[in-house]
Order: structure tokens, then sequence, then C-alpha cells
């Protein structure tokens, strides 16, 4: 299979995350519940694993890294528990529904919501946050690339914005993590929400959010922590305080050692080989009459992603045939994100993702070229 669908999950990851996965379900114990070897040495591999994710994205410290199953949940605990009635908050019709919908829930509770638009590009329209602002606002939550266009927000800029309003900054690093710079404290973020089965390359079940130490999330779930056991409440210091039960350590096993291929490869040989499969599909597509294309594509930087549809053609059926025939795997559809596909214009039709990881070859990416113009000359 030729996997073009890194956007969903990177099929694809560095041998040593499959070595440590193993060796983990082999060995490990449960950290922090355990004197013996196997618990504290995967309390110590966590703990590890926190240091690697504080260095990557500049988290103050590593008792802030709490660990999650995945992006979405980190997003429900920062947004469910930072926002109360009558609060505002400022989103943007970019945002995947793993923003859109808990804010949707608190909006019931009384939360207003506005949103800042984009252009027919799908471009942030970043004159609007500060006419969204009102008195009541207390934080801003947004996508740091779009999921749909690969368009990358200025989230410096808007954590700039933030900071002299006020307002709390969350940012959804699902799909850049891995593949882009972040600095909490540079870009000013609050709460930074990862997964880590994406740019990662780490194990689906691992994720997390990095929460500035000035920001005090309620605990979102109580349970088991290995620590404090007689108090009749979750700990207040973080992790633990975000975390309860038995951590995926597994997943986690994997996650460090993909942080330690990223860390050897570095983030910039990774973004520019992922650039360059990009481009060079867009190259060999781009002159096809029958092709719709959407984003700014002539951006400097964007995540590695070219989404596109057959006119007339409806982006199931085009998936369908990339999977069948060729043996390619894409994402069609709407890729939860139904405001940005309405701004689009493709609400409807939905439209097809060419995702593109660090793993994936030229002749691989000329495969799916020659695909999409056969697809196009049978359809069309």
């Amino acid at each position: 299979m030729i996997d073009l669908n890194v956007a969903a999950t990177s099929a694809r990851k560095p041998e040593t995350v499959a070595k440590a996965v193993y060796d983990a379900i082999l060995h490990m114990g449960n950290a922090g519940r355990g004197h013996d070897a196997t618990s504290l040495d995967t309390t110590r591999m966590i703990y590890q694993t926190r240091k690697k994710l504080t260095t990557l994205f500049d988290v103050e410290s590593p008792e802030n890294v709490v660990f999650t199953a995945n992006a979405t949940q980190g997003l429900n605990i920062a947004i469910c528990g930072l926002l109360q009635t009558d609060d505002h908050v400022i989103t943007t019709c970019m945002e995947h529904n793993s923003v859109l919908r808990p804010l949707y829930q608190k909006e019931k509770d009384g939360v207003e919501i506005s949103f800042v638009g984009c252009d027919a590009k799908g471009v942030l329209q970043y004159e609007q946050f500060s006419l969204r602002l009102q008195k009541n606002t207390k934080m801003v939550v947004c996508t740091h690339a779009s999921n749909v266009t690969g368009n990358l927000n200025d989230i410096a800029k808007i954590g700039a914005f933030c900071k002299q309003n006020g307002l709390l900054f969350v940012v959804d690093a699902s799909q850049t993590a891995g593949v882009f710079p972040i600095s909490m404290q540079k870009m000013q973020i609050d709460v930074l929400c990862f997964t880590g089965h994406k740019c990662l390359m780490g194990p689906q079940g691992t994720g997390g959010l990095c929460v500035a130490k000035a920001v005090e999330i309620p605990s979102f779930y109580t349970g088991g922590t290995g620590v404090q056991s007689f108090s009749k409440t979750q700990p207040e210091t973080y992790p633990e305080h975000l975390e309860a039960g038995t951590l995926n350590g597994h997943g986690i096993a994997g996650l460090s050692a993909a942080l330690d291929f990223i860390e050897k490869t570095g983030l910039d040989t990774i973004q520019q080989q992922e650039h360059a499969r990009m481009m060079q599909f867009y190259n060999g597509i781009k002159d096809i009459p029958q092709i719709e294309m959407y984003g700014d594509l002539e951006a400097k930087q964007r995540a590695a992603m070219i989404t596109c549809n057959i006119k007339g053609v409806s982006s199931d059926k085009f998936c369908d045939i990339l999977a069948q025939e060729y043996n390619i795997a894409v994402r069609g559809g709407v890729h939860c994100a139904p405001l940005l596909h309405q701004a689009l214009g493709t609400a409807k039709q939905g439209a097809v993702r060419f995702s593109f990881g660090y793993f994936v070859t030229e002749a691989e990416v000329e495969m799916a070229i020659v695909a999409v113009k056969q697809i196009v000359e049978a359809l069309t």
C-alpha cells in the first residue's frame, strides 16, 4: 500500500517504535505501582518521555506534560475545564470537531462562541480576532495547521494577541507536532494539545496536553494515581492532577522511541522532505484541467498535504478507486472539519486529501500522479 493518508495516522513508523512497544509488552510493569525493577523502569521511562516532550515543545517543566489517549481528549480537558458559564471564546472556521464539539457542548452551558473566518484559499483572516474580542472573552482556541488544506496558522501572532488581551491560548497541534518547531513559551501558548500517532510517528492511543504553570485546569476525571492515596480528591499537582488510572505505558514507550528518531533526524530535515514530496505531487497534477485544489498552495510553509477534487466526481468515488484499483490510501469526505468545507464550498462533494509523511518515496508519489491522471481520463 502507498500511504498518502499520514494526516489521519502515520501507518509507517520507525522500526525502533515497533521494537520499543514489543519490548514494553514483554517486560513493562505499572508506573508508580510497585517497588520492583519493572515498575521502577517504567516510571523512569515515562518521566524521560515527558522530558523529551518538554524539550520538543519548550514546556516549562516535565511535570506539566500530561499524557492522554489522543489530542481529542486533551482538547476536551482544556476546553471543558477552562470555560465556564458566561465566558466568551474565540475560535476559527478551520477547526476539527475535536475543538468544535466540546465548544458546542459548552455553548449549551452558557458559553458564547465567535468564529474567525478565512478567505477563498482557506487562509485565516487575522484582523478578525480583534473584531471578535469582548469584555468576557476568556480564551482563543485554534489549530496550528488545517487538517483539510494544510494551511499553517501564525500561532506566534495569535499568541501575542492573547497575551496583550489577557486571554488563554489553547492550540491544537495534531497536524504539526513533530514537523514544525513549537515553543510554548515564545509563542505564548497556555495549553498545547498533541497526538502521538501522526507526525510524531508514535503509536495510536498516545497524546497529551502541555500546560503552562500559571494555568489551573480542574480534574477532568479522578481515580488512582499511585500517590496521595488517602486523599478524597485528585492531587493538585501536575501531571497526576489530570492523569487517573494506569497510563498507556506500552504506547508511551513507542512514543519515546519516535521522539528519539525525530530528535536524531531533525525537524528541518523531516519538514523539508515532506514538503518536497508534497510539491512533487502538486507539480504533477496542477495542470490537469479537471482537478480543483484547495488551500494556499503558494505558501512557503504549510503542512504536507494536497486536497483536491475531480470536477463533478464525488470525493468518495475518487478515494474508492485509488484504494481498490491502485492500493493508494488517502482520505475523502469532510475530514471532521465542517465549517471549513462550508467556507471552501465543498460541503456536499467533500474533498480528497493526499498527505505526505517522512517515509513516502519519490517513486510512490510518481505512482500517485499517474493514478490521478488515469482516473481523471477514465471519469471525464
